[in-house]
């Protein structure tokens, strides 16, 4: 089955060096203690970030969401967003990488003194990491769009564990994750508390209804930068999109579906549950992607 994040193998990728705390490492080398937070409970936040075409692609929204979601654990990263960007740019400078490269930028609370819970018995500053790779999504998957189906799994309520919060514990959505490929689809598509469909368990969701985008109000799905994009080239466009709650039966009567992420973008979508897409009548979302694209390169 395809994937919204198959990508084209690089050969490159073996020679990468890895950015752990003020150091880089082959990618054979790089390596945490097993006393870090984020090993040993998830504990950390992350982002994934791409450069494209000697930039890096919405540089100001990922490290506004990183920060604001460490906050939010009460993790305070000891550098400031200027000192991450270099560091970030000092990645990409010591790999010579020009263009289609995803980063996968990693702070965890840091090191504990026994595996305990507690943020008390963390001893170091944050842990962070940044690693680069080659990878570019395989062009096939927007001509073959992707199979969804609906999970038992839903994205739980706000004290539980926040949907919100781009967290290193992502138990939610790998069991979400399993039970779709149990079902043969690519992703699962995700309930809220409420019965309205949320997001995906790795992109979010929009579907397209009479020439009208739809989204769902986002409380319970990560604050996505390439779904806010979306947002933003719909309305810059004159395209209608809404940000509302709707259920399974307003998806399986929608015209068109597609799904957005940093790494692929914006993908189609071709089967939800036993829905069919003819995806070569994607009008609106080939716009949308079309814009996304010109919007990359500017």
């Amino acid at each position: 089955m395809p994937s919204s994040h198959d990508y084209i193998s690089d050969k490159r990728n073996k020679h990468i060096k890895i950015f752990i705390n003020n150091k880089f490492y082959s990618r054979d080398n790089a390596k945490i203690s097993v006393f870090d937070s984020g090993f040993l409970l998830g504990d950390g936040v992350w982002s994934g970030i791409r450069y494209h075409n000697n930039k890096f692609l919405f540089l100001k929204d990922h490290l506004d969401r990183l920060f604001d979601d460490a906050k939010k654990i009460s993790i305070k990263i000891h550098l400031s967003k200027k000192q991450i960007s270099k560091i970030l740019h000092e990645t990409i400078k010591i790999n010579k990488m020009k263009t289609d490269v995803h980063l996968r930028l990693v702070v965890s609370r840091g090191i504990k003194s026994t595996p305990y819970q507690d943020p008390a018995f963390t001893i170091s500053k944050p842990t962070i990491v940044v690693i680069p790779e080659y990878k570019q999504p395989q062009e096939s998957i927007y001509k073959k769009g992707l199979v969804l189906k609906t999970v038992k799994t839903i994205r739980g309520p706000h004290n539980v564990q926040d949907p919100r919060i781009n967290s290193l514990s992502k138990l939610n959505c790998i069991l979400a994750c399993i039970e779709a490929k149990n079902k043969k689809a690519d992703e699962a598509l995700m309930f809220d508390i409420n019965g309205n469909i949320a997001t995906n368990n790795s992109t979010h969701f929009f579907y397209v209804k009479n020439n009208s985008v739809y989204t769902s109000v986002g409380k319970y799905c990560v604050r996505g930068i390439t779904r806010q994009k979306v947002l933003y080239i719909c309305k810059r466009n004159k395209i209608k999109v809404y940000e509302k709650n709707f259920k399974l039966n307003d998806v399986l009567k929608s015209d068109e579906a597609f799904v957005t992420g940093t790494f692929a973008n914006i993908i189609p979508v071709k089967k939800i549950n036993n829905k069919k897409f003819n995806i070569k009548n994607n009008i609106i979302t080939e716009r949308i992607r079309k814009l996304y694209l010109e919007l990359m390169d500017k």
